[in-house]
């Protein structure tokens, strides 16, 4: 069983702060604001807790028949290009969106990725997560998706049975066939993987599952797992949307929408197997919703700020609140 610690002094914080002064690169956090129509919103910060938004749109959605823009989620290559997918529908959608972007400004032409389509039933396409995996040079994008009558449902509806499924590119122009990623029994969401090491990776996920709906981690040799032995949750019910960043300082943090509430919740980590809550360390903007942490070089973010209007105070969301 894993144990949650309260955290009530700000020494972590300040030594984060000091270890990331004279980094070259800063923390960007993706996001979106409901009903999800607007399009890709930015974040940023020098040290993982504090949290700014650029306070405007990057990408307006244009694919899918539903053209909304949620669940962004970028990841960099080592060319430097910024490769970002997301959720365009609700249902009946039976891929996910991408663009490209070397600056985080300007942006290829959108594309519709269909990656279901080989499966009739499909009722949607939800929350794909992209990642550079540096052993096998190449992008694995990982989603959820519901197929009614495929997997055992427990009390769930058979479209809301969700099991994670990816595919894999280097070019972005052809994709190897989907496949199972994840089927642990349960509906399953929101996957992150972690690399920590060689042969070292990390699976945060959410189980989907009422009256659960919480966050649990596994552990696998691969970026493809497989990822057996799911955890316990570390979360509390009714969170999701899990972003993993990491401290200069070999540990870990992940922020959680705690919906809910209506707030983010973070936990630190050395482990994945103990945690400390330290969400009254954090300030994340309102009306932030599921995104992905990234990293960027400091002029990246000079040349966002050039491009983006000067903010207005805004309201923030932290675990006190």
């Amino acid at each position: 069983m894993f144990k949650t610690k309260a955290v009530r002094f700000l020494a972590p914080l300040l030594g984060a702060a000091l270890l990331t002064a004279c980094s070259r690169d800063v923390y960007m956090f993706t996001s979106f604001h409901e009903p999800a129509n607007e399009g890709l919103r930015l974040l940023y910060s020098y040290d993982g807790y504090q949290w700014q938004d650029l306070n405007r749109i990057f990408l307006a959605p244009q694919v899918g028949p539903s053209k909304i823009m949620r669940d962004p989620s970028i990841a960099r290559g080592p060319d430097g290009t910024y490769h970002l997918v997301w959720t365009c529908g609700w249902k009946g959608d039976k891929g996910f969106g991408y663009a490209s972007s070397k600056d985080l400004v300007h942006w290829s032409e959108q594309r519709f990725v269909d990656v279901m389509g080989h499966e009739p039933t499909t009722v949607n396409v939800w929350a794909p997560e992209i990642f550079y995996d540096a052993p096998t040079q190449q992008y694995l994008i990982v989603w959820a998706s519901t197929i009614p009558l495929r997997f055992s449902r427990g009390i769930e509806d058979e479209d809301n049975n969700h099991r994670l499924y990816y595919t894999t590119t280097k070019n972005f122009q052809t994709f190897t066939p989907a496949k199972l990623f994840l089927d642990p029994g349960w509906s399953a969401i929101d996957a992150v993987v972690v690399p920590r090491g060689p042969q070292d990776y990390v699976l945060v996920v959410k189980d989907n599952t009422r009256p659960m709906r919480n966050i649990k981690v596994a552990f696998g040799p691969s970026a493809l797992g497989p990822f057996p032995s799911v955890s316990e949750p570390f979360t509390g019910n009714f969170t999701e949307g899990p972003s993993v960043l990491a401290l200069p300082n070999k540990q870990w943090l992940i922020y959680y929408d705690a919906y809910r509430e209506k707030r983010y919740g973070v936990m630190k980590t050395a482990d994945f197997k103990t945690f400390t809550d330290v969400s009254n360390q954090a300030s994340v903007p309102q009306g932030h919703k599921h995104g992905t942490v990234f990293m960027a070089p400091r002029k990246t973010l000079k040349n966002l700020l050039r491009s983006a209007p000067a903010a207005p105070a805004t309201t923030t969301t932290s675990g006190n609140q």
